[in-house]
């Protein structure tokens, strides 16, 4: 089976192919002093949950947006899997022409996110990650990376509100009863709620000015709490980032 890890700021999702099926697929919480060893002992025990175990896995790849746990994940897999983990970035073949002024500076959670999308819909697209930040990334009909928007994220933002402003509460994301609040926390979700769909439509009417006619997939972990309110998302796929990974692995074996 092949592993395949996409590390966030916030979260790590991760799960495991048969082939060109997900078998299994986790997250966690992401904690930047991880070790090897804590990452060998959190995967060891989220296998042993669906029958599986170390000697399961043939092979892996990650994408890690955390630049200190890159090399953690990579020891992990030599000293508890046997082999060599690639790591998504400047070296590994993505099958992507990149046209952006830095290639080095695109989130390796962005081009993966590129790559599954343009293999899912076979034209031109705009996925739209919402993450610890929300991202709009975008390829040309002939599969060229072309760049992005991004800004903070749904909790950054709440976390944000809750810190600067002392009497405001903080609250979870349960759909308000409408755009007027009726009480504080209400008035904070339809806010950010609204207010974010309103941005990423925007966004992607922009988008739609400047680039013609494609198709806007959305995932990430706050995609179900925000799409529901948005006009311009085409698709939903909470697991695009994960068949990115396996897609690019496969690219990688065929040299």
């Amino acid at each position: 089976m092949l592993l395949v890890v996409d590390v966030g700021n916030t979260q790590t999702h991760l799960g495991t192919y048969d082939g060109d099926e997900l078998i299994e697929h986790w997250r966690f919480a992401t904690v930047r002093e991880s070790t090897a060893d804590e990452l060998g002992a959190a995967l060891r025990n989220l296998l042993a949950l669906r029958g599986l175990a170390f000697g399961d896995i043939d092979a892996s790849i990650v994408s890690s947006t955390v630049p200190q746990l890159r090399p953690e994940w990579t020891a992990m897999a030599r000293r508890y899997l046997g082999h060599s983990m690639p790591l998504v970035g400047p070296g590994l073949k993505t099958g992507m022409p990149i046209r952006y002024d830095n290639p080095r500076e695109i989130g390796p959670d962005r081009l993966v996110n590129a790559v599954a999308g343009y293999e899912r819909v076979g034209g031109a697209c705009v996925v739209v990650d919402f993450g610890t930040a929300v991202t709009h990334d975008v390829v040309s009909a002939a599969g060229e990376y072309l760049g992005g928007v991004i800004f903070p994220g749904v909790e950054i933002s709440l976390e944000a509100l809750s810190e600067r402003a002392a009497a405001l509460p903080k609250v979870d994301l349960t759909p308000p009863r409408g755009v007027i609040g009726k009480s504080t926390v209400d008035a904070i979700r339809a806010g950010v709620l609204y207010g974010f769909a309103g941005m990423v439509d925007g966004l992607v009417g922009r988008l739609h000015d400047e680039l013609g006619e494609f198709t806007t997939l959305a995932t990430g972990g706050l995609a179900g709490a925000v799409v529901p309110h948005c006009s311009s998302i085409d698709e939903v796929d909470d697991l695009l980032t994960l068949k990115g990974l396996r897609l690019i692995w496969e690219r990688n074996q065929a040299d």
